[in-house]
């Protein structure tokens, strides 16, 4: 896939560099920590991953003011999350994107939240990955406080360690790619600002306002916010499913980055990647007859029972008892849960 840049403008003149890549609905992806359009893309894990969400939808992402290929300068007055909301309006403003998904990743989530609960009818669904309700929670205060010095201070040590805690696993060399990344997109100075403002956001009193159905994806030791973090999340929402996935990269392309994609992709209304199914998979699918596996791959496209019963010339109640049924073949308690055992089974 081919990567298009460009630029939308803050109120005050500043610029706010974006990518687009894919065709069809918009997913809009809330800028994380800190990032780059340009050179994130070359990092084949994270191109990988952004094609898969891209194979049958338009993906947005962009870098936030002072990184990457926005504007490096900004000004004290803009670290606050409103600010954050309103780089986010710009992009869509323009776009003219009125209505999307939104994917919040990491901190990230937050701004979706945000954004999600002023403006519910321009979002249909939600994903947040590795996401967090208030930023006090992600550790004690001397702790927060020690990291922003460190990365203020000694961005090289601090880049470094924050590698360790992103991705404790990471091989020496994803590890160092990791941190000249994040040296790329942003100086010191920048860097611990934003670090800050993490630490200072609080959406508890947005995420029972989110209406549109929500996913929440947490990997179970991530150590930068932990899985603590995404039950909160989860908890807070009115309408929001909690997904658990071993691992403790907490950015979603790194580690198994596949997982990941079969994990959102019914949600999303993606096609996710086929994975070599379990022999315990392999022995539970085998009990769906033909007509459940059609019925559970309508159930994967989002739609009712009524919608189904419609398609395949049946009755709702008929369309019920499927459903009841490979619920209890597949021995999982949701409609999801199911479609995406059997996405990761490469069944749909």
């Amino acid at each position: 896939m081919r990567q298009t840049t460009g630029f939308a403008r803050m109120p005050d003149g500043e610029r706010i560099a974006f990518a687009l890549v894919g065709r069809g609905p918009a997913i809009v992806m809330p800028a994380w920590w800190v990032s780059n359009v340009v050179e994130d893309w070359r990092f084949d894990p994270f191109r990988r991953f952004m094609e898969g969400l891209a194979a049958d939808r338009t993906v947005v992402r962009y870098d936030r003011l002072g990184t990457g290929l926005s504007d490096r300068e900004r000004p004290r007055h803009t670290f606050t999350p409103e600010f954050e909301v309103a780089a986010l309006r710009a992009v869509l403003d323009e776009l003219a994107l009125e209505r999307m998904t939104l994917m919040g990743v990491s901190c990230g989530g937050c701004i979706a939240a945000t954004f999600a609960a002023r403006w519910p009818e321009r979002v249909d669904r939600v994903l947040l990955y590795g996401s967090y309700a208030d930023g006090r929670a992600l550790g004690p205060r001397e702790a927060r406080r020690s990291m922003v010095d460190l990365v203020r201070s000694h961005w090289g040590l601090g880049s470094r360690l924050l590698a360790d805690i992103f991705g404790p696993s990471w091989s020496s060399e994803t590890r160092a790619a990791f941190t000249a990344i994040q040296r790329a997109c942003a100086d010191a100075e920048m860097a611990a600002s934003l670090l800050e403002l993490i630490y200072e956001t609080d959406v508890r009193e947005d995420l029972p306002r989110v209406r549109a159905p929500a996913l929440v994806v947490h990997r179970e030791h991530d150590r930068a916010m932990r899985l603590s973090g995404g039950r909160e999340v989860a908890a807070l929402l009115p309408d929001a499913e909690l997904v658990t996935l071993p691992g403790d990269a907490h950015l979603p392309w790194h580690g198994d980055g596949d997982a990941v994609l079969r994990a959102v992709g019914p949600f999303l209304g993606v096609e996710a990647p086929p994975a070599p199914p379990s022999e315990s998979d392999c022995d539970t699918l085998a009990e769906i007859s033909e007509r459940e596996r059609e019925v559970l791959g309508l159930v994967a496209q989002g739609l009712s029972d009524t919608q189904i019963a419609e398609r395949l010339v049946i009755s709702p109640h008929t369309v019920h008892r499927h459903v009841a049924n490979i619920l209890a073949k597949l021995r999982l308690p949701t409609r999801a849960a199911a479609a995406a055992r059997a996405a990761r089974a490469g069944l749909l």
